[in-house]
């Protein structure tokens, strides 16, 4: 009795250190929770149903093959009402059996799984397999209560065995992996299939199949489902690095061979760790608990730096594989909770969230100083997740609040009048055109239960387990009737030996013996992105004295700093792009001393690189706010390092746009009259940046927008584009001027053709349509809750807690870094492409200057030739504005078009794919 009536009062002082959230607040968002979900269901089905999902900026279905291809990610569209299967038990966990009972119904009649379509065996398996299984648990779940679904005759489970079995021809392998890819109508092999000559999957995509597979088996007797998901999963683990005991990305499905090594906890390998845990708590099977466990202490050891979780290479585990980190791995915190890990959880859920505040969303990437990576956001759920675990195993109100900004920010940043659409850019608020079935299979299950009392839920959830996306299975079917003929590959015992893991739940008087645990652990992450963080000097070792050379002092043209790189066994090589890149053998070097030089001088130049590249500006918006836009359609623009600062601006920019004359703005302007307090448009090319902005300041512009003279480039397949100065004081420039690359330039200036008149509003990233129009009436939804000016962005990055890989070296390693030759002031190279040089070499480091954010130099003038040369071998004489091969295309079209080029975000779909 002491002890129960210790751990309640510790639970209640845990709770008094945040804010506590009244029980009427708890009520009014969950209410919020099921209002978004509305939105976001009923568009779905008024627009788009039967269609797989819904495209919110359009208001219509996505029919693959009648929109443009968008490559793997449409691999998940099966022409099978995708979104309406995806979100069956959604609306029976969030009260709505009226409904749930007519989407059955409309499932029943209306859903064709025989499409002569390849897909995704991985999506169709967690979301179709998944949705409808879940869908069935929750059917005889109801029909038990004796109220509702006293009709159903397992009818979704017949339709979850047939989808099951047009799955198991992928599973035709020497190896026991499946094909990534299977015809949903003719299988694998054969012309028709147009599928099975694909040689590798992800980690994650055979490893996340148990779950539905072993649950369909139990539900119908039939032993061959589980059978197939248990191969693959024994034949991962017997392919595993044997010495570090983790597992690659991607594995040739024939041979077995690893063909990416690194591994992580994020895309491409998630949810196998995901599966083997869960796997044990669905079947009870000790096996997968004693493999997760294995992978477990090997993630905690080489990939866990808390609060970050890095990737490394599978053969050489302290060697970093990359410095960025990707969305997916949020879900890992709610994984640790399960397993009972709390302290690492509630780390990495607070770096999360700090990057969350700091961009309103996840980035789909971000660099371990809390950069954008990759700038899109598809609404994923996984940092939603992992906040309901964890405000379920702490009580704590601060997830209530993290909740909170969930919320908010899909209100103010993501709602559209046609359901919510995805981020296409988190640092200028640009929408695209998708909102993805997982949305509402799983943000809406885990916020209703982040909120929910006990009496707001029509079941025990502890009843189920959860998916990877979210669908509800019941732990009952641990004990249900299975064959024994299911093969179970056990490895010896000596190998399997976990008994120093813990095989229970840890006691909670240990994990918070100090109520303020969660709060200290919080504080000094929150610190690492806040403004307000402390900058400790560098550390050097006592002794060792001042290296003979700076990094801040090299010049790669000065031969005696050549000599002395040579000295410490650092060469310079010579690169095709204009870059050189800095190599350094410590074995090369004249002594042991001269060698620590060299490592010194080699961090000391990743700092600066690092610090450099920080100073870089973030994008800024172009919003057309004229009819019919009205504020929903953002461009993503480049800044200029003069003229007006927009982050500085409360207000914007707003005003008319015009096409100068000449089109180039490089010498005087012809039509300042209908220029004068109008917004330029002008092309790029045949003069400086400079040039022109004062060419039509001087004819009363009040800015300008420079639209790149490159047909076909676009601000998703492009670096970062910052505009340079002309090399004198720019102090005369008060206008801001902002780039567009091509398709987005088209954009508007098609709109500019067919409407006329169009106003557009230059800011540092895009307004509630509410703060753009001031109160008056919006011809439109309005943004529920967008009122509120946005918080001005922190920027503030602690470079001394940001972890880095360099250690000292010893005498048989070396280390690498690439920079801009033509100008080493520029110095552009970034912690986020460290990566070996070569597995058969001896450990390496390399620093490579970025594409992603290329620096101003590097970006404008091509990195050695001065811009009126380059730009002189272009043409003598710009084209009419809207003269392109696009000129026939309307606006809709262009915008549809310029949704498809996403080659970074779809290379992270098929790494998950």
């Amino acid at each position: 009795m002491p002890q129960v009536l210790f751990l309640w009062m510790l639970f209640g002082a845990l709770c008094s250190l945040g804010k506590t959230m009244s029980r009427e607040e708890k009520h009014r968002l969950r209410n919020q929770v099921v209002e978004m979900f509305d939105h976001a269901y009923q568009n779905y089905m008024d627009h788009a149903y039967p269609a797989d999902e819904l495209m919110p900026l359009t208001c219509r279905g996505r029919v693959r093959g009648l929109e443009p291809s968008r490559g793997d990610i449409d691999d998940a569209l099966g022409k099978f009402s995708l979104t309406l299967i995806d979100t069956l038990d959604t609306l029976v966990l969030l009260n709505k059996t009226t409904e749930f009972e007519a989407a059955v119904r409309r499932v029943l009649s209306d859903v064709r799984l025989d499409n002569d379509i390849v897909v995704s065996v991985f999506e169709t398996n967690i979301r179709v397999l998944g949705g409808l299984l879940g869908g069935h648990s929750m059917a005889v779940m109801l029909k038990e209560g004796g109220q509702h679904m006293q009709w159903y005759q397992d009818e979704l489970l017949h339709m979850a065995k047939d989808i099951g079995l047009r799955l198991l021809p992928a599973f035709n392998t020497s190896s026991g992996l499946p094909y990534p890819r299977v015809n949903l109508k003719y299988g694998v092999r054969g012309p028709e299939t147009r599928t099975g000559t694909e040689t590798d999957t992800c980690t994650a995509c055979a490893g996340t199949i148990i779950l539905e597979f072993a649950a369909l088996s139990r539900f119908t007797g039939d032993p061959v489902f589980e059978a197939h998901a248990r191969r693959a999963l024994d034949f991962l683990w017997e392919k595993r690095q044997r010495n570090s005991n983790l597992v690659g990305t991607t594995i040739n499905i024939h041979s077995g061979e690893w063909v990416r090594r690194d591994s992580g906890v994020g895309a491409g390998i998630d949810s196998y760790y995901e599966y083997l845990l869960k796997a044990y708590i669905l079947l009870g099977d000790d096996l997968f608990l004693q493999r997760f466990n294995i992978h477990y202490a090997s993630i905690m050891k080489y990939i866990s730096q808390p609060p970050l979780l890095l990737d490394v290479h599978i053969h050489k585990p302290l060697l970093p594989a990359r410095t960025w980190m990707d969305s997916l791995l949020a879900f890992f915190p709610g994984l640790q909770v399960l397993k009972g890990d709390i302290r690492p959880a509630i780390e990495t859920h607070e770096m999360l969230y700090q990057v969350t505040k700091k961009h309103n969303f996840l980035p789909e990437a971000f660099t371990t100083d809390f950069r954008v990576h990759w700038a899109q956001h598809p609404l994923r759920p996984e940092f939603a997740e992992s906040t309901y675990f964890l405000y379920k195993a702490t009580g704590d109100p601060y997830y209530l609040e993290a909740g909170r900004t969930i919320l908010d920010n899909l209100n103010r940043f993501a709602r559209v009048p046609c359901g919510f659409a995805a981020m296409k850019d988190v640092r200028t608020g640009s929408h695209e055109d998708r909102m993805d079935s997982f949305f509402l299979a799983e943000m809406f299950k885990y916020l209703f239960l982040l909120f929910a009392e006990g009496e707001d839920l029509p079941f025990d959830v502890e009843d189920y387990v959860f998916t990877t996306e979210a669908h509800l299975l019941p732990l009952s079917l641990s004990t249900a009737p299975h064959s024994p003929s299911v093969p179970v590959n056990r490895t010896s015992e000596e190998e399997l030996d976990d008994s120093n893991f813990d095989w229970t739940c840890p006691n909670t008087r240990l994990l918070f013996p100090d109520p303020a645990f969660p709060r200290n652990l919080r504080d000094p992450i929150r610190s690492v992105i806040d403004k307000s963080c402390p900058r400790p000097t560098p550390y050097r070792e006592p002794g060792m004295g001042r290296p003979p050379l700076r990094a801040q002092d090299f010049m790669a043209n000065n031969l005696e700093h050549l000599e002395l790189l040579r000295r410490m066994g650092v060469s310079l090589i010579h690169l095709k792009d204009g870059r050189v890149q800095l190599v350094q053998h410590a074995t090369q070097a004249v002594s042991a001393v001269a060698a620590e030089d060299g490592v010194r001088f080699m961090q000391e130049m990743m700092e600066l690189s690092s610090q450099q590249q920080k100073e870089q500006l973030p994008p800024r918006a172009i919003q057309i706010v004229s009819h019919p836009f009205f504020g929903r359609v953002v461009l993503t623009a480049g800044p200029a390092q003069f003229g007006t600062d927009l982050s500085k601006s409360s207000t914007g920019v707003r005003g008319f746009v015009t096409v100068a004359e000449p089109y180039s703005g490089c010498t005087e302007i012809t039509n300042a009259e209908y220029i004068q307090g109008r917004i330029a448009l002008l092309q790029r090319g045949q003069c400086m940046f400079a040039e022109k902005a004062r060419h039509i300041q001087k004819a009363g512009a009040i800015g300008g927008i420079v639209i790149d003279d490159n047909e076909g480039s676009s601000s998703d397949t492009a670096p970062l584009f910052q505009m340079a100065g002309d090399g004198r004081s720019t102090d005369d420039i008060t206008l801001p001027l902002l780039f567009l690359f091509h398709k987005e330039g088209n954009i508007l200036l098609e709109a500019l053709k067919e409407y006329r008149e169009v106003e557009v509003l230059l800011s540092d990233k895009a307004r509630d349509r509410a703060a753009i129009f001031k109160g008056k009436p919006l011809p439109g939804s309005l943004i529920e809750g967008s009122v509120e000016a946005q918080e001005a962005e922190e920027d503030c990055l602690t470079e001394a807690t940001t972890p880095t890989s360099f250690e000292p070296i010893g005498q048989s390693q070396m280390s690498t870094l690439e920079l801009d030759e033509s100008a080493p002031e520029e110095v552009a190279s970034s912690q986020e492409e460290v990566s070996p040089v070569d597995e058969d070499t001896s450990p390496a480091e390399e620093v490579s200057a970025p594409r992603e954010e290329a620096s101003p130099v590097e970006a404008e003038a091509n990195l050695s030739q001065p811009e009126e040369e380059r730009d002189s071998e272009r043409r003598e004489e710009p084209e009419v504005p809207g003269s392109t091969d696009s000129s026939n295309q309307s606006v809709d079209e262009l915008l549809a078009d310029w949704q498809e080029d996403l080659e970074a975000f779809q290379q992270m779909e098929k790494d998950e794919l």
